[in-house]
């Protein structure tokens, strides 16, 4: 595990930037520190996310592949990534096809990529709440995203 209270501040904002992508997050988190534990930098790190400007929230999910697309490369976000959307990789043609067209939907609808945290879910769960969230309206729409971008958050910096 990395010690961000160790790193200088350029290396513990490159660490956090591979968990989220926004550079106001990642200045946000290593200002805050030292960090007693992985409790006390995950809770600073959610507060963090929610204190994003829309414009940093949309920085962050520029990182983020579709859903359903396998992220090429070998850098740790892209592992991560193929790693939390397994899920798609199990379906069927069906709901690969499904996500696919939904994702183009939901862009067309918010103007960003549709962000989930997908550990743990199925294609089908994913794709169901695609569908459910189509629905939202854009302030409701903005703080799912929020939801799932600090869950997303989350996760990955318990693995580094």
């Amino acid at each position: 595990m990395v010690n961000l209270n160790a790193l200088s501040a350029e290396e513990a904002e490159k660490e956090l930037l591979t968990c989220c992508a926004s550079r106001a997050f990642a200045r946000e988190v290593v200002a805050g520190r030292p960090y007693a534990g992985l409790a006390e930098l995950t809770s600073a790190a959610e507060a963090a996310v929610r204190a994003l400007a829309w414009p940093d929230v949309e920085e962050a999910l520029a990182a983020h592949p579709r859903i359903g697309e396998r992220p090429a490369g070998s850098a740790r976000e892209s592992e991560w990534s193929r790693q939390e959307q397994s899920g798609v990789a199990d379906g069927d043609d069906r709901v690969r096809t499904e996500l696919a067209e939904g994702n183009r939907a939901y862009e067309r609808r918010f103007g960003h990529v549709y962000l989930i945290c997908a550990t743990g879910l199925s294609g089908e769960e994913m794709l169901a709440r695609l569908k459910e969230r189509l629905d939202n309206d854009e302030d409701t729409e903005r703080a799912v995203v929020r939801d799932e971008l600090a869950k997303i958050t989350k996760l990955r910096l318990a693995r580094i």
